[in-house]
């Protein structure tokens, strides 16, 4: 019996050598569990939230053949980059999905300091076209790249509409061609970051925290949305209030 992996097509040996060669991504466990990041090692109950949201997320990517998802919340604070890094993780567990997520928060980068990256690469130089898959993302197993970004961006929204920002991404996705793109952006209320970087979308969620988002806030911002993309859905963060405990 010949027990060979079966030749894969030559489109897709060259996308998963794309893949191989990213750095891999060392994890510090501890402070990802610090900052709430639950779907790395799926010991705390909380995980089964998120993969729910990753079923119907993944549901409606495959209806609609849409690819990539922002994530944004009205104000800062209602824990959207905790949002983003645990929805990634848990689209890594199904494994014959690949995934990216990018730290397009420019002017305020959370995603290196949740996973305790040192020395991330510049997600500035990435859209600019001044630096590579290979000098900015980093492979988590298979099946999961992460572009954390080391520093602040100060004209970010220039940058977030700019041409060169549009190449490097579509040039990304023709690369390593994941099946999900989440782009963990600024706080819609803060900048124009946000409306900035819609056109290069397919739809986007938007995360409002209990006892800090108000109603005129996630009104204001979805209506907003809604002009522009597909909003998925409001997750709200942050609830002291949960459901009884399901399970065997």
């Amino acid at each position: 019996m010949d027990d060979r992996t079966p030749a894969l097509p030559e489109s897709l040996e060259i996308v998963r050598g794309a893949w191989e060669r990213l750095s891999p991504l060392v994890i510090d466990h501890d402070a990802a569990a610090n900052n709430r990041i639950v779907t790395l090692s799926r010991s705390n109950p909380a995980h089964a939230a998120f993969d729910m949201m990753r079923t119907k997320l993944l549901g409606l990517l495959r209806e609609n053949k849409w690819t990539s998802v922002a994530i944004t919340s009205p104000t800062p604070a209602c824990g959207k980059t905790c949002i983003a890094v645990n929805l990634a993780f848990s689209l890594a567990n199904q494994r014959d999905c690949r995934t990216v997520l990018v730290d397009l928060d420019l002017r305020r980068p959370q995603i290196g300091k949740t996973l305790a990256i040192k020395n991330p690469g510049s997600v500035e130089n990435f859209l600019k076209g001044d630096a590579g898959l290979r000098e900015t993302f980093l492979r988590y197993g298979d099946n999961l790249a992460i572009a954390a970004n080391r520093q602040a961006t100060h004209f970010a929204a220039e940058l977030l509409h700019s041409p060169a920002a549009a190449r490097s991404l579509r040039e990304m996705r023709q690369e390593i061609r994941p099946d999900v793109i989440l782009y963990d952006l600024p706080p819609m209320l803060s900048a124009d970051d946000v409306l900035a970087f819609l056109p290069n979308v397919d739809a986007v969620i938007l995360v409002a925290a209990s006892d800090h988002s108000t109603l005129k806030e996630v009104d204001v911002c979805d209506q907003s949305l809604r002009e522009k993309t597909n909003v998925i859905g409001v997750v709200l963060n942050k609830s002291p209030y949960s459901q009884e405990q399901y399970g065997y």
